[in-house]
């Protein structure tokens, strides 16, 4: 049976350094409409003793997907401060790990931020935090499909993360008032009704219908970005066919990772002959 380590033992440590994602971050105009080279520099604290003895990815943090998602939220959000960039990562990673999921929860995360350009040579600043489970706490929304995780909130931007339940279907809908980014967390979700990859993103202009479904036998989760944060009003119901709205190319490329054999394959990738996801 695998072993959860000593209490009293220090956390193992997955680091991401020098990720760069070029996005809008600042408060100054020039700042406002160019996309600017941030660089993160990341660590995750958890106890990955299971993971390294069962060889499941499930069981510990998939740092490639990782990457993706920060970026994702870096490009979706648009960020006015790096403090705020900064609350808003740190309370993505340290959430519970969402319904279906079986990895650990992270204990601690340590993130820095720099902006390289920022200063235009005359200095680089930077943003290091540190936080803790203790430091994040959710609001929880239960909805007729599942249930929403609203991990950030402010007047401008909201991060929420959608967990669709086995056998249930978020209703066609679109949306006018709100700008809509959405990456898909799990690998059975169905988009429109094509089956897509974890890791896949897709930015909904207004008035575009889209319709996701959960045919699968697990919950599958939804990382979804509205700016203004969500607008119950503007969530409106639709009818006749989903629009086609093409996927946005990937921010690395997941989809061709191979897992050897014996080896638990990543979240949206098919495994090889002989490995069996779990």
């Amino acid at each position: 049976m695998p072993r959860f380590r000593a209490r009293s033992a220090p956390p193992d440590v997955i680091a991401i350094d020098g990720l760069q994602v070029n996005c809008v971050v600042g408060v100054y105009p020039h700042e406002r409409h160019e996309p600017q080279p941030l660089r993160v520099d990341l660590k995750l604290m958890l106890d990955t003793a299971v993971a390294g003895e069962t060889q499941r990815l499930r069981m510990t943090v998939d740092y490639a997907m990782i990457a993706s998602q920060l970026a994702f939220l870096l490009q979706s959000c648009r960020f006015h401060l790096l403090e705020t960039a900064a609350h808003a990562l740190t309370r993505y990673l340290l959430a519970p790990p969402a319904l279906g999921e079986d990895r650990p929860r992270v204990q601690g995360v340590t993130l820095r931020l720099t902006k390289p350009n920022a200063l235009g040579g005359h200095g680089i600043p930077s943003l290091e935090v540190h936080r803790v489970p203790a430091d994040v706490r959710l609001r929880h929304e239960t909805k007729p499909w599942g249930t929403v995780d609203v991990v950030h909130e402010t007047k401008t931007e909201g991060i929420y993360r959608l967990n669709v339940a086995p056998g249930q279907h978020i209703p066609l809908h679109a949306h006018h008032v709100m700008q809509e980014s959405e990456m898909a967390l799990g690998d059975g979700l169905v988009l429109s009704g094509k089956r897509i990859p974890a890791g896949q993103v897709h930015r909904w202009p207004h008035g575009k219908k889209h319709l996701w479904e959960n045919p699968s036998d697990r919950w599958q989760s939804i990382l979804c970005v509205d700016s203004p944060p969500f607008l119950p009003h503007d969530e409106q119901l639709a009818e006749g066919t989903p629009d086609e709205v093409a996927p946005e190319p990937p921010f690395l490329p997941l989809h061709s990772v191979e897992a050897p054999s014996g080896v638990e394959a990543p979240s949206g990738v098919e495994a090889p002959s002989g490995v069996v996801p779990t």
